[in-house]
This record gives C-alpha cells, structure tokens and sequence, in this order.
C-alpha cells in the first residue's frame, strides 16, 4: 500500500467520524444527543429529539460521509482498483461508529453504510431500502428495518454481482449493524425503551 492510499484512508475514517448529529444538536438546542432520547447521536433520535429538519440533515451528511470516500477512491485512484474504495468506506464507516470526536463512541452506522454501499453496489442498496422499508412498517420501528436490511444487504450484493472487493464488506458491515442494534433487541425483547446515557457526575 502506498501512502496516497494510506492517507485516503485515514483521511475516509476522520471524517466518517464527524458526529453530525451531535454537532447539530449542541448548535441547534445546546444539547449533548447522548443524553436525550435513546442516546445514539444518528439521524432517528435527532430527528425526534431536535426535530425533522435535523434528522434530515443528519441523514444526509452521515450518508454523504460513506459516500464521498468511495466514490473519490475510484475517481482518482482507480490504479488501485475496487479495493481501495471499499477500504476507504470501511473506515468512513468504523469512523462514524467510533469516532475519534467523541471519545471513540459514535452510531449505529446505518445511514453512512447506506452512502458506502451507494457508491460501491447501488443495485442491491436497493434491494436493501426495500427491506428496510417493509421492516420498519410492519413492526413500526426503525431498528428492525434497520436491521432487516442490513441482513438482506450481502445476499442482494452477491446476486448483483458485486465485485470481491464490495462482497468482502458487505458481511463484516452487515454484521456491525447488527451488533451495533443489540441494546434494540434487548428493547424490543423487554418492552423496555432504550435509555440515554446518563450523565456524568459533577460532584
């Protein structure tokens, strides 16, 4: 690896690490997300805590953050072929799910793994839109569409013909998802609604 490619990818995790919503809500309500609302700083609990323009905006920009890496990989480093394109949008992903301004915490990763895959296999991104949709309508939550899609997106990928390069984090990103949703499951297992973080002590 050389260091043009190196340094796409470091420059692919800092800024997938960008905490949208949180820079949104500190602007908009003076808040810290992570204490409102189920504590996750992605679009769904800034939408209902700040309001829809603000989850709208945290929609784009997280999905714009796995789309941009991509997409800028194969514009100007197609030498490297598909590899590097996906190595850029799974930083741009780690990034937003540990992010590096929040003290290596961060989201669940949905909308900035929909931007990577947008770029990398759009086909069978729609494929996944279409279970996510029909998930989170039939049960009326977001994290089980989320979730329904994340586990549609590797089998669509794979009929789609994706190449190795998109097929090889097609799994591992479904899988994050999925691990990333386990405090929902737990929800929707207990009936119990997710909890903010608590704050910390000023004693």
């Amino acid at each position: 690896m050389d260091f043009f490619a190196a340094g796409m990818i470091l420059a692919s995790y800092v800024s997938g690490g960008v905490p949208t919503g949180f820079f949104l809500a500190r602007a908009l309500k003076g808040i810290d997300i992570r204490e409102h609302g189920s504590g996750n700083p992605g679009a769904a609990n800034v939408y209902r805590v700040v309001g829809p323009v603000a989850g709208l905006a945290t929609l784009a920009f997280d999905a714009a953050k796995g789309f941009a890496p991509v997409f800028l990989a194969a514009r100007f480093a197609p030498e490297h072929g598909g590899w590097l394109p996906a190595a850029c949008g799974g930083a741009a992903i780690v990034g937003h799910d540990w992010s590096p301004f929040l003290g290596f915490g961060g989201g669940k990763g949905v909308a900035t793994t929909a931007g990577v895959f947008a770029a990398l296999c759009p086909k069978a991104l729609l494929v996944s839109y279409s279970a996510f949709v029909a998930g989170a309508l039939l049960t009326e939550h977001i994290s089980v569409g989320s979730m329904a899609a994340s586990g549609v997106f590797p089998l669509a990928a794979a009929a789609a013909g994706a190449d190795a390069a998109t097929l090889g984090l097609a799994a591992p990103a479904a899988l994050l998802i999925l691990y990333r949703h386990v405090p929902n499951i737990e929800s929707l297992r207990t009936g119990r609604p997710l909890a903010a973080r608590p704050k910390a002590s000023t004693g």
